[in-house]
């Protein structure tokens, strides 16, 4: 009998055009949960070195996750969900065409649709049912036995973290890896690429295009798609040059 096959997607940068984490971030400053000074003293700078084209993205995100574990300790896990889902309801539309296309196109074609993304569960939790994926796996911000987060994580937005939970989810859902294909921006996802059969790389970091280009069996195999405003630009990466 034939294995199943399955898409895997990471989230944000892939199928949402920003973070959702930072959306999340945000909102808690307005809702007065969190100091503003943990915007404009810690991630601001980064934030802005990242706008202006002085900074790496990667770096600004990883200000963001820090920012968050520890904006959120002691905090019930009630307040995040609400405005989780509030963030899902106002900007959970705001995704890529490309990956929005891929979504419809490999639920057509009887694919497993499964999120691995880095962002909290509770986020990737909302984002995989607004888009009816069949499984995800998010880094999960644990809670104490009353509901209050307790400052610990077990990430997901890694290439380690994400290298287990697909082989733990191609042994779920007996999915043929060879077969199975990937999604991804940053070089968390570089797993992901390795063992998917068809992966695509979409508005990939310096990072990730680099490492690509340095591994001949991933590059052998991969797209490599750039979407800017309504174009959807395919590379070639036998002729690609980048700075």
């Amino acid at each position: 009998m034939a294995k199943n096959i399955a898409a895997f997607f990471d989230i944000d940068g892939t199928i949402y055009r920003d973070g959702l984490i930072i959306e999340v971030f945000k909102k808690m400053v307005t809702h007065e949960i969190i100091s503003e000074s943990r915007w404009t003293d810690e991630v601001k700078p980064a934030f802005m070195a990242w706008v202006n084209r002085q900074g790496d993205y990667e770096i600004y995100l990883d200000k963001v996750v820090n920012e968050f574990k520890e904006a959120t300790k002691g905090l019930s896990s009630e307040h995040i969900n609400f405005i989780a889902k509030k963030v899902i309801e106002q900007k959970g539309d705001r995704v890529y065409q490309f990956t929005r296309n891929a979504i419809q196109r490999h639920r057509r074609s009887g694919h497993k649709i499964i999120a691995i993304s880095g962002s909290p569960d509770c986020l990737v939790d909302l984002m995989a049912a607004k888009y009816k994926f069949d499984d995800w796996r998010g880094t999960i911000y644990h809670t104490d036995e009353n509901g209050y987060y307790n400052g610990k994580i077990t990430p997901m937005w890694d290439s380690k973290s994400k290298q287990k939970a697909l082989k733990s989810l191609a042994e779920e859902y007996d999915l043929d890896l060879a077969e199975c294909y990937s999604y991804g921006d940053t070089n968390g996802d570089f797993t992901m690429f390795k063992l998917t059969g068809h992966p695509t790389a979409v508005n990939p970091t310096k990072e990730l295009l680099t490492n690509i280009l340095n591994d001949n069996e991933i590059k052998n195999k991969i797209n490599i798609v750039v979407e800017r405003k309504d174009v959807v630009y395919n590379l070639d990466i036998k002729n690609l040059n980048f700075k």
